[in-house]
């Protein structure tokens, strides 16, 4: 029986087949259990073992689980720790460190060079990782798509989406843009400077997130993974005791 990959965020639900120690073809539903429980009973998989990541609610993630239960023998769920696969996380406490950008960390450190990982969904994580493993920290912060939503909710007359990056806009809606997308660049450009500061190297740059094709434009060399967190749990699985 093959062994799944599940990943419920604030926003999709994701899943693939474990296929070695990566992710194989992801799927994307709409949010957690109610986009599950809107599929057809067949499209969500049955297999030996379900390894599981949620940074979603108490209650969508109960929700999960339980369907997940009923269709595979095992369900594993990751939490953060202090170390694995070679990755080393600065948090004193590793618990409070969120389980996407820890999975993340996991997936990039396969590259075994200084890596700054931006993650952009509901919030812009940033955290940067040395070629021996060693997690330096990072940042958190609104990410572009919050960023709009939170000005709507002040200013309604300020549209929630819409309009082109310029530097200079002479449009509103473009002017939002330009300021939620830009502040999110320079909070990435700023830790890439210090980044190399304290490494004394340029740290590569890799995204992710379904924010982040909206910045690849606005980020030079930067590098787009749009599976890295499932990559991330696809080497915990793989670093897990068996039974």
């Amino acid at each position: 029986m093959s062994d799944w990959l599940f990943d419920l965020g604030n926003s999709r639900f994701k899943f693939a087949p474990l296929q070695g120690d990566r992710a194989g073809d992801v799927q994307a539903w709409a949010h957690g259990a109610e986009g599950m429980a809107a599929q057809p009973p067949h499209s969500l998989p049955t297999g030996g073992t379900a390894f599981v990541a949620s940074v979603a609610a108490p209650s969508l993630t109960t929700a999960m689980l339980q369907q997940l239960q009923a269709r595979f023998g095992d369900v594993r769920v990751v939490r953060t720790s202090a170390e694995c696969a070679g990755v080393r996380i600065a948090y004193a406490k590793p618990e409070k460190f969120g389980v996407d950008r820890f999975l993340a960390l996991l997936a990039a450190a396969t590259a075994r060079r200084p890596v700054l990982v931006v993650g952009v969904g509901t919030a812009l994580t940033i955290d940067l990782l040395d070629a021996d493993g060693q997690h330096h920290g990072g940042r958190i912060s609104a990410s572009p798509t919050t960023m709009r939503e939170a000005l709507h909710a002040r200013a309604v007359q300020l549209p929630v989406s819409g309009g082109d990056y310029s530097e200079f806009a002479n449009d509103t809606a473009d002017a939002l843009a330009s300021g939620c997308d830009g502040a999110a660049v320079a909070l990435v450009e700023r830790s890439a400077r210090h980044a190399q500061a304290l490494l004394g190297v340029a740290p590569a740059l890799l995204v992710h997130g379904g924010g982040a094709p909206a910045l690849m434009p606005l980020l030079d060399g930067a590098d787009y993974h749009p599976s890295l967190v499932l990559d991330g749990l696809a080497r915990w699985a793989v670093h897990q005791p068996a039974g």
